[in-house]
């Protein structure tokens, strides 16, 4: 039975890693700026001010997840963001899976690799935990 938590919790940890690192790479690819993202900004209908403190509030949200003491606080921050993410693109047409699977991706990771959270909200079944 051990060995399998440890398994879920490896797999937690590589799930967090990976959503981390999109949050990180979008937030500075946001930084970095460029027509690109003012041509992204545009069909969005958001103004090239907000670009900024977008990417700062990705970078923090995505730093918060990482560490270890405050990463349920992370992922309840990345889960509004990208609440923020599919209201934005869904209200131009844009598809949202996407944005979806990166906020189940947040969650996933962090149950999968927190077990006061899976304490908290248990899911029950063979094939869990």
């Amino acid at each position: 039975m051990a060995e399998s938590v440890s398994k879920f919790v490896l797999i937690g940890r590589v799930l967090s890693g990976l959503a981390s690192a999109a949050f990180l790479l979008s937030g500075a690819m946001k930084l970095k700026g460029g027509e690109e993202m003012v041509e992204g900004m545009a069909h969005l209908g958001l103004p090239n001010g907000m670009v900024t403190p977008l990417a700062i509030l990705e970078i923090t949200c995505a730093a918060i997840y990482l560490i270890p003491r405050t990463a349920v606080l992370g992922a309840i921050l990345l889960a509004g963001y990208m609440g923020g993410a599919i209201c934005t693109h869904w209200r131009v047409g844009d598809p949202v899976y996407v944005q979806v699977g990166l906020g189940v991706a947040v969650w996933l990771g962090i149950w999968l690799r927190e077990p006061r959270l899976r304490s908290l909200l248990p899911l029950r079944g063979s094939w869990i935990i």
